[in-house]
């Protein structure tokens, strides 16, 4: 029981104040409850299972600059679709969304967390105190980054109810484009080293989704 309680603390403090715990919160200008606590709740279930069972071997198949560029990817997209979202809403209010939410939710939440510090302590943890305890290191990790993460979701829905329209539109906005631009920088960094050049791709792809950004705006102002 202690072991469970220290690696179920461990993982909640080291998932406080993390791009998925502030991912949770733009999700919520874009999905229901339910879908957030669906697709987050089996990308935490699978990313710890991974964790558990094969970190190690996923870690050597796919390279960790490729993973990264992949979440960055993923981030620019989402801070793309917030502001169209916004944009949508305003000419024609909601609109039914394309593709299951729950799993985009699971896609883009998975991609955020793989690799990411809270897996590796898993990874840890697990090679640690055996293949017996698995199952007790899967279960507290799961609750552990799970619990974090809901806060994260809470906060959100908060700020939801008590700020005016497409404020929280304007923030996810905001957090998915930083997290586009780091997680590019680092993706850039582990490819050719740290330096200027790495900044300078980072930019580079940050310039990019702004042309992208300005070119949806103006064609929706039209």
């Amino acid at each position: 029981m202690l072991l469970f309680l220290q690696i179920l603390g461990t993982m909640f403090i080291a998932e406080m104040g993390d791009k998925t715990q502030l991912l949770m919160v733009a999700m919520t200008s874009r999905y229901k409850l339910r879908d957030i606590i669906c697709g987050a709740g089996l990308s935490i279930l699978a990313l710890n299972a991974i964790a558990v069972g094969a970190g190690a071997v996923i870690n050597r198949l796919v390279p960790d600059w490729l993973i990264k560029i992949i979440a960055a990817v993923a981030f620019f997209y989402f801070a793309w679709s917030t502001l169209k979202k916004e944009e949508e809403d305003e000419d024609e209010g909601k609109k039914e969304k394309k593709g299951n939410p729950m799993w985009i939710v699971f896609a883009t939440f998975f991609v955020a967390e793989l690799g990411d510090k809270t897996q590796l302590t898993a990874i840890t943890f697990a090679a640690n105190t055996g293949v017996q305890q698995a199952l007790l290191v899967w279960l507290a990790c799961c609750i552990g980054l799970f619990a974090a993460d809901v806060i994260g979701m809470m906060v959100g829905y908060l700020l939801k109810s008590r700020t005016p329209d497409g404020f929280l539109n304007t923030l996810s906005f905001f957090i998915f484009a930083v997290f586009g631009f780091t997680t590019m920088s680092t993706a850039a960094g582990l490819l050719i080293g740290e330096g200027g050049l790495q900044w300078g791709i980072a930019g580079l792809a940050a310039a990019i989704f702004a042309v992208i950004c300005l070119i949806t705006k103006c064609r929706t102002q039209k």
